[in-house]
């Protein structure tokens, strides 16, 4: 074995949990995603996906991605800037610009990736960018490729914004990077501070709407439109993976900056276009997403009752203001405990440690769709209020 081999084969962890019997990852689902799935030949609630808007088995999408394989084959065989650009990926860029209120847009074959390749080339050597320091993972990674100096504030700490914001030259360009909402904890941010700050020091403004689409504002166009600040928004971007019931992404601002990106954003020039039935399931989903506002309806109607629910049961819930609902149970081996137990009761959700949350923060995050019922939150309210009652995590 070599030196790498030596290294990484001191990384056991997994195994460790593996051996106690609690392992929570890679489980492996064995039908369609929807409020109810099948796991090891039995029926469990899903109340781990991301699936906000409860279309990814809904037959006028999967009959859109099935055309769009009939008539385009099932790759594009390069990327967008060579020879793989349909006109399909086009007409869903131009709705997606109308949709979230800017000029332009582009797609990439995953949300992870838009972040990745945007950020860093938005601001050069002797710019900023300022994220809050409970952003995405994607956000983090693309920074990180940035030569640009980096900065954090304090969760949703507005003050601490303004110290960073502060220290910048006043000259130089001021990039502010922000989930609209927070993916583990479900709290938003508090976009019209940022937005008042931003014309305070001349700053920018990019939006992760990733959990906001579909969810919030007018059709589901957002937190952004949700606070009514989206002409103050610079760059907003977007996931087809959640309430698109796809895989990809996007990105939307001015039609400059969508130039620029569109020559120089490297995982966008240098990656394969997304299928053409991703993108035509995705295009479907906005147009039921824009016709269909009673999905919306719903989804909030069973988040309102889900989040009474819970804090009456005496969980931890945080700040949540969206249909993502942390359980806080603050310890990483009973995190992971109470994740088995769960699914032993027939209830699917997905646990949060490191590096997800800091240490003290660990949880199980209860995530809902516009086709979960009041039943199956009752019974999920139920169980969950059995296991962390047996954990000593509530009382």
């Amino acid at each position: 074995m070599g030196l790498l081999q030596d290294k990484l084969a001191k990384y056991d962890l997994p195994q460790q949990y593996m051996a106690m019997g609690v392992y929570p990852y890679f489980r492996t689902i064995d039908s369609h995603q929807d409020t109810e799935v099948l796991m090891d030949g039995k029926k469990v609630l899903m109340f781990g996906s991301n699936a906000y808007t409860g279309l990814t088995y809904d037959k006028r999408i999967i009959e859109a991605a099935k055309a769009a394989t009939d008539k385009y084959g099932t790759g594009c065989a390069g990327s967008r800037l060579l020879n793989g650009t349909l006109d399909i990926h086009v007409e869903l860029e131009k709705e997606l610009a109308e949709f979230v209120g800017k000029d332009d847009s582009l797609c990439f074959s995953t949300g992870f990736t838009v972040n990745e390749g945007v950020i860093p080339q938005l601001t050069g050597r002797n710019d900023y960018i300022i994220c809050d320091d409970r952003v995405h993972a994607s956000i983090v990674d693309g920074r990180r490729l940035s030569f640009s100096t980096q900065l954090k504030y304090k969760h949703n700490d507005m003050a601490d914004l303004e110290k960073e914001l502060q220290k910048c030259d006043p000259d130089a360009i001021k990039l502010i990077v922000v989930d609209s909402v927070f993916s583990m904890e479900g709290d938003l941010a508090n976009l019209p501070e940022i937005v008042r700050l931003k014309k305070k020091y001349n700053a920018s403004i990019m939006v992760d709407e990733a959990h906001g689409l579909g969810v919030f504002g007018k059709q589901g166009r957002g937190v952004c439109d949700h606070f009514g600040v989206t002409e103050d928004i610079d760059l907003i971007m977007g996931t087809f993976s959640k309430s698109l019931a796809s895989i990809g992404g996007f990105v939307a601002g001015d039609a400059s900056v969508i130039n620029w990106l569109r020559h120089n954003a490297r995982s966008y020039i240098f990656q394969a276009s997304n299928t053409p039935a991703a993108t035509a399931a995705a295009r479907e989903a906005l147009h039921i997403i824009m016709n269909e506002p009673e999905r919306q309806q719903r989804l909030w109607d069973i988040t309102n009752y889900a989040l009474k629910k819970f804090r009456d049961a005496g969980f931890e819930i945080g700040e949540t203001e969206s249909p993502i609902i942390p359980l806080y149970v603050r310890d990483a081996e009973k995190t992971f405990v109470v994740t088995k137990m769960a699914f032993d009761e027939g209830i699917f959700i997905n646990p949060v440690i490191p590096p997800a949350c800091a240490p003290q923060d660990t949880l199980v995050r209860v995530a809902l769709m516009a086709t979960h019922t009041k039943d199956q939150v009752d019974y999920a309210v139920e169980k969950l209020t059995k296991c962390f009652r047996a954990l000593g995590v509530i009382e």
